[in-house]
């Protein structure tokens, strides 16, 4: 089993940067791939960004947003910058064994999930 847990939510301001962390335990060793996603109020959740041993960003964030690890720590990092207040979401990491690529952005292709955690983006 891995247990997963995101911090670093908050409030941003308009053009600011947060980074996101996903603090992995438990079973670490099989995991491959971790993946952020996002949900906004009212909306479906979206794909964000996967690590395994190469980096894939969604066209909405590329440029903005970097995902990144830190094996030695079993974390995933999320950076986001020049925030805009549509990044309101809920945002949450989810981890798996191996992915294809054209897998990673659909929700049911990892099988560990955390709690996530708050962006509130203000104008």
């Amino acid at each position: 089993q891995v247990h997963l847990v995101e911090s670093g939510g908050g409030l941003v301001q308009a053009g600011g940067s947060l980074r996101l962390s996903c603090a992995a335990s438990g079973r670490t060793i099989s995991i491959l791939t971790v993946g952020w996603f996002r949900q906004a109020p009212g909306k479906e959740r979206e794909f964000v960004a996967a690590i395994n041993w190469s980096t894939y960003h969604a066209d909405s964030v590329m440029s903005r947003f970097t995902i990144s690890r830190d094996s030695a720590e079993n974390t995933v990092y999320l950076q986001l910058n020049t925030m805009t207040p549509e990044a309101t979401a809920l945002y949450s990491c989810a981890a798996s064994s191996f992915i294809w690529i054209r897998a990673m952005p659909h929700s049911s292709s990892y099988n560990y999930w955390g709690q996530g955690t708050q962006i509130t983006g203000s104008s």
